[in-house]
């Protein structure tokens, strides 16, 4: 039977749109869940959303709707931004279902019967926003300790949990289970809260009417944090006649919460359930938060940012890499679109996507499209095979801690590797000096890597696979797309076609601007600034034998490299049909030499040579430029090098 792994978010509150930090959350639950589908687990993956309180009906009544229209209408924009994210949630459960709200009112009075709540008056502060209950002492200068925001003087009659009665058993159960809050910097601050004192805990209001009933007195709803809790249990049936799931699930769980909630879910939670004789569960884990300039991600603030916005920019998979490569372990992370633009070219782009799409070029181009069958393996093999080794066992072992970061960091040492793999191999000399055998090696060795690179990544961003597969001809092989066959090195079989299509991840514009190419007797390479605004009838006008004079033919670039000494130039090698030429480009800083490699471009090819940094520049190939942005001219379908442009 396989094991049961029972992973959550916290419950969305829907007083407005989400913004980036919850995507965060979501993102890392739904990496957890799919790596742990992948590895044989019986996942169930809960998700939902927080729709009672005070705020919400303040918000209704402004809007001059009902609660419950209010919350329908945005929750059904939490649904959507989760389907554009590739959240592979199995439930969503809302607080103002039915199933919910008899567990809340089961839990409530079975507390209430052994004297674990109690009917008193409370007088204190209350933070609205955080829907939080505070003494004088907790105020952090008159303001909510947690979000900094003024609190409201409130006497109203309540019903209380007696939370300090359990704190020495919480205590205890945190001593012997160690791992329970996680990081660890985490649970060292909770049981410094516990040992300074528990409270007994308000969990009623009368002032609103927006909540669920308190049984047998419904003059009172129940408190926000003691009804949301609850959902944890309450969308696996605890406590109706038809709790499998519950049985099944709890408590093999990890919770997964930003830091500011922590205490809720490590402190009042597990002594819910203490005092219920249910189990805590077995894992909260407290990630830090995703800070902008202004500080923590704050509606009240207006530095939000909406991550619809941004998945229709970058793609879902770009912005999920993004969100779990930018948060270190247990801290905080910092966004800003430059930083998401740069991280985006930088790790997709460039060392990812350039990997896919020069590999699969050179399978096309020297083995006719077909993964050829290697020969023997030499040093360089060994040593990309122990990398791609530690890399499995460094990423498994990060994503049992949650530590996503790490986990992407270890992939990409496959990704590093295997590009400077490709430098060293240089498979365009082996072809031009028919080192077949060794050329074939080299080739296999690629799209295997290739192959394992794609299922380590399939939990992180599960757009990639669909694109892969097809291009690397397994489509129809399930078998190899699956994690266990990532520790088979060689498994990818010899013959199966490769299909290269657009670049996966194609680069954004924000780079600085590049120069022209590299063909005039200076010694220096003239900068590409757009040209003085003029109208077609404006230009100077040219006869067909001017423009006849021209030889503009197709290339193929079948080497590139950087020139040394320079930011701004690549030497590349084409060939011209039966001719080989040089030429020097100044396009350094919009293409990376390894993603020309394959390509054909136009090449006006009776320029007058000239030599730049000690190379001679064979002619020169055209670009388009608009401001700062640079695209190479091409053919839009293959043809033969060396076909004359007319």
């Amino acid at each position: 039977m396989a094991e049961p792994f029972y992973v959550t978010t916290p419950i969305y509150y829907p007083s407005d749109r989400l913004h980036i930090g919850h995507a965060l959350t979501t993102t890392m639950a739904d990496t957890i869940a799919r790596y742990k589908r992948m590895r044989g687990y019986d996942v169930w993956f809960l998700t939902g959303s927080d729709e009672h309180g005070q705020k919400i009906q303040r918000k209704a009544a402004e809007a001059g709707i009902s609660p419950q229209e209010y919350v329908d209408r945005i929750v059904a924009t939490f649904q959507e931004l989760w389907r554009q994210l590739g959240i592979s949630y199995d439930d969503f459960l809302r607080t103002t279902e039915e199933r919910h709200k008899k567990a809340v009112q089961t839990l409530f009075r079975r507390l209430e019967a052994q004297g674990d709540i109690y009917k008193s008056t409370y007088h204190g502060w209350y933070c609205t926003p955080c829907e939080t209950f505070w003494t004088e002492t907790r105020l952090a200068q008159g303001c909510c300790p947690d979000c900094g925001r003024p609190v409201e003087k409130v006497a109203e009659e309540g019903y209380f949990f007696r939370l300090g009665r359990y704190a020495d058993q919480w205590l205890r159960f945190v001593e012997e289970n160690p791992d329970f809050i996680q990081p660890p910097s985490r649970r060292n601050e909770m049981i410094s809260f516990v040992r300074g004192g528990l409270e007994d805990l308000c969990i009623s209001r009368t002032t609103f009417d927006w909540g669920i009933p308190v049984p047998g007195d419904p003059k009172h709803v129940i408190y926000v944090w003691f009804d949301a809790l609850t959902n944890y249990i309450s969308a696996l049936g605890w406590g109706t006649s038809e709790q499998e799931k519950f049985e099944k699930y709890w408590p093999a769980v990890t919770h997964l919460v930003g830091k500011d909630i922590v205490r809720f879910h490590t402190i009042i939670w597990p002594i819910m359930l203490m005092a219920a004789g249910v189990a805590p569960p077995r894992r909260v884990f407290g990630h830090g938060w995703l800070m902008v300039s202004g500080g923590k991600m704050s509606k009240s603030k207006g530095n939000v940012v909406d991550p619809m916005v941004l998945i229709e920019k970058y793609g879902a998979d770009a912005i999920r890499y993004f969100l779990l490569r930018e948060l270190p372990y247990g801290a905080d992370g910092y966004y800003t679109e430059e930083a998401l633009v740069e991280r985006y070219n930088r790790d997709l782009a460039n060392d990812l996507g350039n990997l896919f799409s020069r590999s699969l070029a050179m399978v096309e181009r020297y083995a006719g499209g077909v993964v050829p069958v290697p020969g023997p393996a030499t040093e360089r093999e060994t040593e990309l095979a122990a990398v791609v080794r530690h890399s499995i066992a460094r990423t498994e072992q990060e994503l049992e801690r949650l530590d996503f970061a790490g986990a992407l960091a270890a992939i990409w040492e496959v990704v590093d590797r295997a590009n400077k793999y490709v430098d060293e191999a240089a498979p365009w000399n082996l072809a031009r000096e028919k080192q077949t055998e060794r050329l074939h090696t080299v080739l296999y060795h690629l799209v295997e890597t290739l192959r394992v690179l794609t299922v380590l990544l399939a939990p992180f961003m599960p757009g990639l696979p669909p694109r892969v597969w097809p291009q690397l001809g397994l489509e129809a092989a399930p078998q190899l797309q699956e994690w266990e066959s990532i520790h088979r090195w060689g498994s990818f079989p010899p013959g199966a076609k490769v299909k290269r299509k657009a670049p996966l991840f194609p680069r954004q514009e924000g780079v600085a601007a590049p120069v022209a190419e590299a063909a005039t007797p200076a010694s220096t390479v003239p900068q590409i600034t757009p040209r003085k605004e003029v109208t077609l009838t404006e230009m100077a006008t040219v006869s067909i034998d001017d423009f006849a004079r021209l030889d503009l033919r197709v290339a193929e670039v079948e080497a590139a490299e950087r020139v040394a000494g320079t930011d701004r130039l690549l030497k590349l090698a084409l060939r011209v049909g039966e001719e080989e030429r040089t030429v020097v480009a100044g396009i350094a800083q919009v293409y990376q030499p390894e993603e020309l490699v394959g390509r054909q471009v136009v090449l006006l090819a009776n320029l007058q040579p000239a030599k730049l940094r000690g190379i001679t520049s064979q002619g020169m190939i055209l670009a388009a430029s608009d401001g700062e942005a640079i695209s190479l001219l091409t053919v839009d379908r293959p043809i033969a090098s060396g076909s004359k442009i007319t």
